[in-house]
């Protein structure tokens, strides 16, 4: 037993001449060609796609930063919100740290709160310009939780700490907050159609419904008061996020609870699913959550690193993404939406903040694409039956 243990030792470590030929032969190899993407989808082929991946946002990358210069704060340097205060000082490119809201516009920009920076970023996906709200220019910000945007583009923006939810018009002027029976607003979702405000209070264990317009307060959904331990139907456990579907039906994830809990535009409990575990299907820390223009339901698992899809009774459709910084893997990942042009935009917070942009193939899309292939597959067939006629222009050349 000894000889053998031996033997397996001088296989796993090489000698000294032989590691460095090994490592004069790394130096000498070419690097290794980048991963193409371009094709990245799930299920993976044959299967009809349904969900593609299309890249990725991290806002610019950080430059060195130059010498003699006037030392300026930690956070305008990172959010890019230093302007020129002398010979030497320039504008440090902005980059997410610790990204958590995210909503879309009516142009399809994408909103990305930051906690750490304490701004909002502005991504315009088609010119990959960014822009800012920032804190201490055009806003104060403490801590930024959820954000939403309506149907006239004004931004409600929930931050945790100052226990508010500040309201911009689309010029991204503030011009109202709302604070009443507020404690710590995370998530926000509106429901456009009956004019609801939905703001998750993680501290409260309830949901608080606004009028969308006037904001008054209507009425709260769940029971506060219980330190997050309730687990009855109705009631949250450390609610997080929120979405509206078409219906008016309001998805929320009870993130302590394991669970998705849904209500209808009055309120009213309608079913919950979901248990903690980490099989496809089940839920370690559910967070952001979005609804599709088909009514399927996307959960952003935290703990999981990992999107699942499912249909508006819970019915489990698919699910991708695992741990890791790669393409459609994700590290920390706490929020996710979707806009009308069905792009999928997801946030995650380590090693640094990313947004991850994908796109959602429609039921009818997909559809038409399994009939082509359906159609494909009966001519292939007939075209190879004993006796079937050869095409018309057999013999000629291909063009």
């Amino acid at each position: 037993m000894a000889a053998l243990a031996l033997l397996a030792l001088t296989l796993v470590l090489p000698c000294p001449a032989s590691a460095k030929k090994k490592k004069a032969a790394a130096d000498s190899a070419p690097p290794p060609k980048p991963i193409d993407y371009s094709k990245l989808q799930f299920p993976p082929p044959p299967e009809i796609a349904r969900v593609k991946y299309l890249g990725e946002l991290y806002g610019a990358k950080l430059e060195p930063a130059p010498k003699k210069t006037k030392k300026g704060s930690w956070m305008d340097k990172m959010a890019g919100a230093a302007e020129d205060q002398g010979k030497g000082q320039r504008k440090i490119p902005p980059q997410l740290v610790r990204p958590l809201g995210l909503a879309v516009d009516s142009k399809g920009k994408l909103y990305v709160g930051d906690q750490k920076t304490g701004g909002i970023f502005i991504f315009d996906i088609e010119t990959k310009d960014t822009t800012f709200i920032r804190n201490g220019r055009e806003a104060h910000f403490s801590l930024v939780n959820g954000l939403a945007i309506d149907d006239n583009d004004r931004l409600f923006v929930a931050d945790g700490e100052l226990h508010h939810v500040l309201v911009f018009d689309a010029a991204h002027k503030p011009v109202d907050e709302i604070q009443q029976g507020l404690q710590d607003p995370v998530g926000l979702a509106i429901d456009t159609e009956n004019r609801f405000l939905y703001v998750v209070d993680a501290g409260l264990d309830q949901v608080l419904v606004y009028d969308a317009d006037t904001f008054k307060l209507l009425r709260k959904i769940g029971t506060t008061g219980h330190n997050h331990e309730l687990t009855t139907e109705g009631d949250f456990g450390g609610p997080f996020g929120a979405a509206v579907d078409k219906d008016g039906n309001l998805y929320v994830t009870d993130m302590l609870n394991n669970r998705i809990e849904v209500f209808d535009a009055d309120g009213k409990f309608v079913r919950t699913w979901g248990k903690i575990g980490d099989a496809v299907g089940e839920f370690g820390r559910p967070k952001g959550i979005a609804v599709d223009g088909d009514g399927h339901v996307w959960v952003a698992d935290q703990a999981l690193d990992r999107v699942t899809i499912f249909g508006n009774k819970g019915e489990l459709l698919m699910a991708f993404g695992t741990h890791g910084k790669l393409a459609s893997q994700f590290k920390g990942l706490v929020g996710i939406a979707i806009d009308k042009s069905n792009r999928v935009f997801t946030v995650e917070q380590y090693p640094t903040g990313k947004v991850q942009v994908f796109r959602y193939i429609t039921q009818a899309e997909a559809q038409a694409e399994f009939d082509r292939r359906q159609e494909e597959r009966e001519k292939k067939a007939a075209d190879a039956r004993p006796g079937s006629k050869p095409p018309e222009n057999s013999a000629a050349t291909p063009q």
